[in-house]
């Protein structure tokens, strides 16, 4: 998208019209929330909304005709997903769009008849969030990231693209469950594949760097970023420190890739932005979220950065390179 476009379109969703303007268009407006789990100036963050925005476009809803919209973004800050949760459930929107588990849980708790869509929640049904995924059963459906057996995926790339690696790092957010569960399924493959599997905790830079450092302390380690809020936010920091260490290292999303990272196996999350445009735009039109389905993503992309490769000594084999669905010179 181009620049000039997406500030358009961005623009018109923040601004609130004025009510003279929407009676002239002679259109009910409804009210949809929006709670995203990164900063607002992220550009990954930004992306994934218009992504969302466009598809709502593509649906006949635009923002200051027929549609008000109410964005609230938490940096991965728990104090700020639990306040802005209370604050967009007080405005009594038609529906609210949730980020990530880390923001699904405190917007639950703070409505259970509000609608909401949530995207990038890995174990909906386990995190209480639904009471299956077939059908969800409460005011909340949406789309799954991934199921916890990718964790075997995971270790199985690390190892042939670094076939040295004997030691993992797993960094997780231990304050969801997809964080415990994530780790569980890695660790229960590593012998498997003769990896000796340690949780690496993500609640702020300082522990992650020290825990980073330290892991690095002794040769033959790598790295496996599981998916969570707090990992993308910190993003830039675990990929330097990947690099400053050496540690060949595999994430969850492409961005982590597209910042240096050296490979990645995972759903396109802005994708998932898109598509639940649809589940917002049959919640508008009378449909009930316990009557849809969780949905599962429908493609995983390996996306492989050769530039770090080839910083860390490693080359990727032919193998690998083949199954990629974009390689980074």
């Amino acid at each position: 998208m181009r620049r000039r476009e997406f500030i358009t379109l961005l623009s018109g969703a923040a601004a609130a019209w004025p009510l003279a303007a929407r009676a002239q268009q002679g259109e009910r407006v409804r009210r949809i929330g929006v709670l995203m789990n990164l900063a607002a100036d992220d550009p990954e963050g930004q992306g994934r909304l218009a992504a969302f925005l466009q598809g709502l476009q593509q649906l006949g809803w635009t923002a200051g005709r027929n549609l008000q919209i109410d964005t609230r973004w938490v940096a991965g800050n728990a104090d700020h997903i639990r306040k802005h949760a209370t604050e967009l459930v007080a405005l009594a929107p038609d529906v609210i769009l949730s980020t990530g588990t880390a923001v699904a849980g405190p917007l639950l708790q703070a409505t259970r008849t509000v609608p909401i869509v949530f995207v990038q929640v890995v174990d909906p049904v386990g995190a209480g969030f639904v009471a299956s995924l077939a059908r969800p059963g409460g005011n909340a459906t949406g789309f799954t990231t991934f199921e916890y057996g990718i964790g075997a995926k995971w270790l199985e790339l690390l190892k042939e693209i670094a076939p040295s690696v004997t030691r993992a790092a797993i960094i997780r957010d231990p304050a969801i469950t997809a964080g415990i569960g994530q780790f569980g399924a890695i660790q229960s493959v590593a012998p498997l594949v003769g990896i000796e599997v340690n949780p690496v905790d993500v609640r702020d830079a300082g522990e992650i760097e020290r825990a980073m450092t330290a892991f690095a302390r002794v040769s033959n380690g790598g790295l496996i970023v599981t998916g969570s809020t707090l990992a993308i936010v910190h993003r830039e920091l675990i990929t330097t420190l990947a690099a400053r260490h050496r540690l060949p290292a595999i994430y969850s999303q492409r961005v982590f890739v597209t910042g240096g990272g050296l490979i990645s196996y995972g759903p396109d999350r802005v994708d998932q932005h898109r598509r639940a445009a649809g589940y917002v735009d049959r919640i508008l039109k009378g449909e009930k979220p316990a009557d849809l389905p969780v949905q599962a993503p429908t493609k995983y992309d390996l996306v492989i950065n050769l530039k770090t490769a080839r910083a860390l000594g490693l080359t990727v084999p032919a193998t690998v390179l083949a199954r990629a669905d974009e390689v980074i010179e």
